[in-house]
């Protein structure tokens, strides 16, 4: 028996869990996560964690323990085939799951996504938690702007949504389809000229009196720099157990996509809302870097899979616990900074280990 790999989550969070899991998968090796987002102030597996641990269980047939709430150590083994771990191990299929909170959709979806490198069939998840929530990406931020980019490298991607889930009842539901991808090489280090912007806002039923999804595209155009073409405007009025209002902003540009966004606050006017992500966007504009902060950290485990560079507009905490995870899993991870941004690159891929 292969003795697992030791990694340490003691200055990280949920994001930690959820890469080392899929790269787990990805390798076929199995891992001992010790400390498990040992650098938020309630450690260990919370509801949302758990159920990305459950789920990755259940695509692999894994042997696992710490899978409980607030464990703060978990083993990880996967139950594949000792074969090529890139060449279409993983069965797709269908599963339904609930997080049972508001947990985010997105962050389980977005921890799924690089095994489509591994899939021999279709996989489809539908999900029921928080679609749009605090500290994870909106859901128009994961279909409008996460997608996309990720499929102009290869993977094969497409989500869809059945109802909206704001904090605190959750209850939204959507699902992740994903088919067996070949990702292509990383080239993601200049940005080229903007394009054109697209605005999508969306509210409750119950604040739809108010038009806040109206407000909050109003707020945007008033603060959004001049020199910005929006295209699209999307106002969108959905039924939800809770009241919740959302703000995605996406700017296109030569090379790539990149996103802000913004979630609606009791007693914050829906202006104030497009105002803040509209604030964001400009000063992502004022930068260099092709991709937006976010999308910095969330594109680590792609490019470990597929080589090649990315500037990123700043060295985070979870870029920085991101690339130290995948150094311990053996890639070869390479930050070069200037004054203003960071180029991470992989020269040689996971895939290249065959």
């Amino acid at each position: 028996m292969t003795p697992p790999r030791v990694l340490d989550g003691s200055s990280a969070g949920g994001q930690f869990l959820r890469s080392a899991l899929a790269l787990s998968i990805l390798e076929n090796e199995p891992v001992r996560l010790e400390h498990v987002r040992g650098d938020r102030s309630t450690p260990g597996l919370r509801h949302q964690h758990l159920t990305v641990l459950e789920m990755m269980v259940d695509l692999c047939d894994a042997d696992v323990s710490g899978d409980e709430v607030g464990a703060e150590t978990v083993e990880f083994e996967p139950g594949l085939a000792e074969t090529d771990p890139y060449r279409g191990r993983l069965a797709g299929g269908t599963y339904d799951v609930d997080i049972g909170t508001a947990g985010s959709v997105t962050l389980l979806f977005d921890a799924l996504l690089p095994l489509a490198t591994v899939l021999e069939s279709p996989l489809s998840v539908t999900v029921t938690g928080g679609t749009d929530v605090a500290w994870s990406p909106p859901l128009d931020y994961f279909r409008y702007v996460k997608l996309p980019m990720v499929r102009r490298f290869g993977l094969v991607a497409a989500c869809e949504l059945d109802r909206r889930g704001f904090y605190p009842a959750g209850g939204g539901r959507a699902t992740l389809r994903l088919a067996p991808s070949d990702l292509e090489r990383v080239d993601l280090v200049e940005r080229g000229s903007l394009e054109e912007a697209r605005l999508y806002a969306t509210e409750s039923a119950s604040l739809a009196e108010r038009d806040v999804a109206h407000r909050q595209i109003e707020g945007a155009l008033e603060r959004l720099t001049d020199t910005v073409e929006v295209v699209e405007r999307c106002e969108t009025t959905a039924v939800s157990r809770s009241p919740g209002s959302a703000m995605v902003l996406r700017l296109d540009h030569g090379t790539g996509l990149a996103g802000v966004s913004a979630l609606g606050e009791r007693a914050t006017p829906a202006e104030r809302v497009g105002e803040d992500a509209a604030d964001a966007a400009n000063r992502f504009l004022e930068g260099s870097a092709p991709v937006d902060r976010h999308m910095a950290d969330q594109l680590l485990v792609i490019l470990a899979l597929a080589g090649g560079r990315v500037r990123v507009p700043a060295v985070t905490d979870h870029v920085e616990t991101g690339c130290a995870l995948l150094e311990d899993v053996g890639v070869d991870v390479r930050l070069e900074s200037d004054d203003e941004t960071t180029i991470v690159s992989v020269p040689s891929p996971l895939t290249e280990k065959r």
